[in-house]
């Protein structure tokens, strides 16, 4: 029992670690906050789909990475948007096709898009528009699609090999 608590406390920490180191090379790169994003990090968003621990894991890591995030909101609605987002995913973790979870993929595109979106568009020089929201949710779920789609794929072929099976139970 203790090794599996030890377990799930290491994946969640590893986890949060590289969701925040790579949130931090997109943002030296200006591609982790604003309008339009391609977070490296929301790739790992599909290992809710194969680990409990990756729910905690993705939280606090984009807790962190969020740190450095202009809009200070970001740090609790972006960590919001991810802890729902790793939620649902790994709710549906076993509806999959072709043995990927690509349900569980679509989660962080939709919480993200819905809650960064409305963020974003709060801080607008012209005020909230529902206009405004449209435009900027479409720009984050497309960037989050992109990303986890094409980042989250190749990671969760990767994951469903035996050998790291092992490794994530």
């Amino acid at each position: 029992m203790k090794k599996q608590k030890t377990r799930f406390i290491v994946q969640s920490a590893l986890i949060a670690a590289l969701y925040a180191a790579l949130t931090y090379v997109a943002a030296a790169l200006n591609l982790a906050y604003g309008p339009v994003q391609f977070r490296f990090s929301e790739a790992l968003t599909v290992l809710a789909a194969f680990t409990p621990a990756a729910i905690p894991g993705l939280a606090i890591g984009c807790f962190l990475g969020n740190l450095s995030s202009p809009m200070i909101l970001d740090v609790v609605l972006g960590t919001l948007a991810t802890l729902l987002a790793a939620g649902c995913s790994y709710l549906t973790r076993n509806i999959r096709f072709k043995n990927l979870p690509l349900l569980s993929l679509l989660f962080p595109v939709i919480f993200n898009a819905l809650i960064v979106g409305a963020e974003i568009t709060f801080f607008l020089p012209e005020g909230f528009s529902v206009q405004g929201y449209l435009l900027n949710a479409a720009w984050v779920g497309l960037g989050e699609l992109v990303v986890c789609y094409v980042g989250g794929i190749p990671l969760s072929m990767a994951l469903n090999q035996p050998a790291l099976q092992r490794v994530l139970k």
